[in-house]
């Protein structure tokens, strides 16, 4: 008890504090003055910030989806997704996995195929654009405060299904699961249904989905996943939607076209879609032609199997009459082939 009575005239009272069984205020040292403002006011003790203020939204800005989708030039959904043309997506359907990758290729573009694929259906491709997320491992804290951000945003329900409820007529709804199988379902029966009536395409998911009976039984509807199982989808969170993100080996992009075919699914950057559409018509218009003349027996496959600009003169003057012969019943619209005769006529 000495020591306490030394010490306590050095003290300058505060609140209470315990000490032992006896209960004494709490002190700062005698001379040290409290800070003080500019105004020569004390300072009153910051409040710590709320979480929110400081919260990342699930869903990606508007200008961070336009940076990150730089390249497109043309019309973009409120959300910053470039919105490719129903015109250049109604033509991709003649667009095979093989020209596609090929053209890509041309463009510096080697990241954007992805293969072994399980589908519902090996006959029906998915074509359309895409709207992006990311899954996650769950870490409960994070979630927790993610899906609180979330609700605060707009979004209801699961976080699971908040992507769901972006998608647009002719979106394809393309996830990050992370390869997950056993409680990595993203969907199921019920889910499908929402997804097709929004979109009435399908889905492709690095992870798996359930329901495959009734999800095979949506006409319309495709999926192509990494596997199935009868689990529900559990210790997964979403951590973003609109962002970029990692398919098998391909970079995907919010917007891309998605070119889904049994042997597997080409993620087209969606500046280049037009570009890769024009270049597989001509392809298929030249080999249309000259696949007749084979069966017709007019030339030799030495003669029509060079370089397109290596063939002779009378080849190219006879696929020029060609199309203009036959431009209203090619499996290319009428206005493409008139647009290509003019170019095969200006190369003569």
């Amino acid at each position: 008890m000495a020591t306490r009575k030394t010490m306590l005239p050095t003290l300058a009272c505060g609140s209470a504090l315990m000490l032992g069984a006896l209960t004494l205020p709490a002190f700062t040292f005698a001379g040290a003055p409290a800070p003080v403002n500019s105004r020569g006011a004390a300072n009153e003790p910051e409040a710590a910030p709320e979480p929110e203020a400081h919260a990342r939204p699930v869903v990606a800005p508007k200008d961070e989806v336009t940076y990150t989708t730089a390249e497109w030039k043309g019309e973009r959904y409120p959300d910053g997704r470039p919105k490719v043309s129903d015109d250049v997506l109604s033509r991709m359907k003649i667009v095979s996995t093989e020209q596609a990758w090929g053209t890509l290729e041309e463009h510096g573009y080697h990241n954007q195929y992805s293969g072994d694929w399980k589908t519902l259906h090996s006959d029906k491709p998915v074509i359309g654009r895409a709207l992006t997320a990311q899954f996650r491992p769950s870490s409960p804290g994070l979630e927790k405060r993610l899906t609180k951000a979330g609700h605060a945003a707009g979004h209801d329900g699961q976080m699971n299904t908040w992507p769901i409820a972006m998608l647009k007529n002719h979106d394809v709804y393309v996830a990050d699961g992370y390869g997950k199988t056993k409680d990595g379902t993203l969907i199921g029966g019920n889910l499908g249904h929402d997804i097709h009536a929004r979109t009435h395409t399908g889905v492709v998911f690095d992870g798996s989905v359930r329901d495959v009976d009734e999800l095979s039984d949506i006409k319309g509807f495709n999926a192509f996943v990494r596997s199935w199982h009868p689990s529900y989808i559990k210790e997964m969170m979403l951590a973003g939607v609109n962002t970029d993100i990692r398919v098998g080996e391909a970079v995907v992009l919010p917007g891309d076209v998605v070119l889904a075919r049994r042997e597997g699914v080409v993620f087209i950057p969606a500046h280049l879609a037009k570009t890769v559409v024009e270049e597989a018509e001509e392809g298929l218009l030249r080999d249309t032609f000259v696949k007749q003349r084979l069966e017709e027996g007019k030339y030799t496959s030495g003669q029509v199997d060079k370089g397109w600009d290596e063939v002779d003169r009378k080849i190219k003057d006879d696929y020029h009459d060609w199309l203009e012969q036959n431009k209203n019943e090619l499996p290319v619209p009428a206005d493409r082939v008139e647009e290509i005769i003019k170019e095969t006529a200006a190369g003569t």
